[in-house]
């Protein structure tokens, strides 16, 4: 499915919560503001949106953004850490208010959550060194280009670039390894993890070269949450617009989001 009728899809889910009909109930930002607390699920092992420094303390992109939500609300942030399979459940089973971890829009998430408008991008992109002649995909053929086995980033050079010798690995830190000693040139990943290949050898520095997917990451809730809903789209709007939401992605990841492109995404 195309980005834009995913997102088509998920507006049309969240606007439904709106419509008259829905049954009263009590809303989870009413509850929040009595506790005077937020709880906020992220994952604290996927630098750099989430992380533990050096004196074993939550930090990272994300974890930035739930503080800055948490502040504006008025609350005290509590982060319940999660993992990528945990991350819904937790919301399902009220073990945490929202989500903000690396969660991207995706039709099928949309049937079992709600999500806020999109406060980040995520694009799958081809890597190469800096003044590599690479744009478009058949720049590929016959060089040996690394990737993670069965990501999205192997299916789609499988896919799309049928020319390319694809060296596959099992894990990103593997993958990282190997462009880093020059075994490889050209890798395929996450835009958000290049800055952190590029420093494990100074003199190899990467450059996105082609995006392959862009994903969005939205902040997660619950099913039937309208007011905690408006609320939290009217916040990532806003900070969208008075660039603090992209100067903590660029502090943490050293790229701009597009935020002109978020915005009218989530309009």
């Amino acid at each position: 499915m195309k980005r834009a009728s995913f997102l088509r899809l998920v507006a049309g889910a969240s606007a439904g919560l709106l419509a008259p009909g829905v049954a009263a109930h009590a809303d989870t930002l009413d509850d929040i503001k009595k506790a005077g607390k937020i709880r906020v699920a992220i994952d604290l092992a996927i630098p750099p949106f989430g992380m533990s420094d050096d004196k074993m303390q939550p930090t990272g992109s994300d974890v930035d953004v739930a503080r800055l939500l948490a502040k504006d609300l008025g609350v005290e942030l509590e982060i319940v850490t999660t993992t990528g399979p945990t991350r819904i459940p937790m919301l399902q089973t009220s073990k945490a208010d929202l989500v903000i971890s690396t969660l991207s829009i995706t039709p099928e998430r949309a049937k079992v959550i709600d999500f806020s408008v999109p406060y980040a991008d995520h694009p799958s992109v081809v890597a190469g060194l800096k003044g590599a002649p690479i744009s478009k995909m058949s720049d590929l053929d016959g060089k040996k280009v690394a990737v993670v086995r069965g990501t999205t980033q192997d299916t789609d050079l499988t896919q799309q670039a049928k020319g390319a010798q694809l060296v596959r690995y099992e894990d990103d830190a593997t993958m990282a390894l190997a462009f880093a000693s020059g075994q490889v040139d050209i890798i395929a990943t996450a835009r958000s993890l290049l800055p952190a290949i590029s420093k494990k050898n100074p003199s190899r520095t990467l450059e996105p070269k082609i995006t392959m997917q862009t994903f969005y990451l939205a902040i997660g809730l619950r099913k039937d949450e309208p007011k905690l809903l408006a609320w939290v789209n009217d916040w990532v709007r806003a900070n969208l617009r008075n660039g603090k939401l992209a100067a903590i992605y660029k502090q943490y990841h050293g790229i701009d989001i597009p935020t002109e492109q978020l915005l009218k995404a989530g309009s």
